[in-house]
């Protein structure tokens, strides 16, 4: 995604943007999931919203999804 602030791709769930991004920048897909999840260490946010519902999670016709590394500490 060299360069790219943003790219637009349809789909209705977290994991059909997902497969539609790996269409246009393959290997996406393999770095932030396995076995149908999303790695540990990955969150999701739609719209401004984290969620827990990984790439299940439903999308709005102009919903912004952003896939962040999750942050720990203590």
């Amino acid at each position: 995604m060299a360069g790219l602030d943003h790219v637009e791709v349809a789909g209705e769930t977290v994991g059909e943007v997902l497969e539609a991004l790996d269409q246009q920048f393959p290997g996406i897909k393999d770095r932030l999931c396995r076995d149908g999840a999303l790695l540990p260490g990955w969150q999701v946010s739609i719209d401004d919203v984290m969620t827990m519902r990984g790439l299940r999670a439903k999308l709005r016709p102009q919903s912004e999804v952003h896939f962040l590394p999750a942050i720990g500490g203590g």
